[in-house]
């Protein structure tokens, strides 16, 4: 099923030089991205992004470190792309993320973990809008890994 998810090279992974890696990644696994801009994040945008978690201890911090320097924002399109990209990402606390992951290879600890991704349907869709215009969607172009599928079809 196709599907968009939204994903965010967080301020660390910026800092450090990591945006070609990790964008390589999503590509060599053949996600189409249909969206992608290098933003400094707003307190109205961090609010609304991190709003399920507005009055918990650490919410602060999360603001914070959203809004410390650039984000690369990104919305990613293909086939069970949340669920893949969770995958490709690994898990939220690198110490359990395992090698070859995105947070196994590069992040050091859980307050720097270097990518954000949706979680699900509803909040893929939340976050997207929190970053994008629908006009902003470049839709109409074709990735070799959807022209071989077309092809084989």
């Amino acid at each position: 099923m196709t599907e968009r998810t939204f994903i965010a090279i967080k301020p660390d992974a910026v800092q450090r030089g990591l945006i070609g890696k990790i964008i390589s990644r999503i590509e060599e696994k053949g996600y189409k991205i249909i969206a992608l801009k290098m933003l400094e994040v707003t307190q109205e945008q961090a609010a609304a992004h991190y709003a399920e978690h507005y009055g918990k201890p650490f919410y602060p911090n999360l603001v914070k470190f959203i809004t410390s320097a650039p984000i690369v924002a990104m919305v990613i399109e293909g086939d069970n792309a949340i669920l893949g990209m969770r995958q490709i990402m690994g898990k939220t606390n690198p110490a359990n993320a395992e090698v070859g992951t995105i947070r196994g290879d590069f992040s050091p600890e859980m307050s720097f973990n270097v990518i954000h991704g949706s979680d699900g349907p509803e909040s893929a869709d939340r976050e997207i809008a929190i970053y994008f215009k629908e006009e902003e969607m470049c839709t109409s172009w074709k990735t070799a890994f959807e022209i071989l599928k077309e092809k084989m079809n």
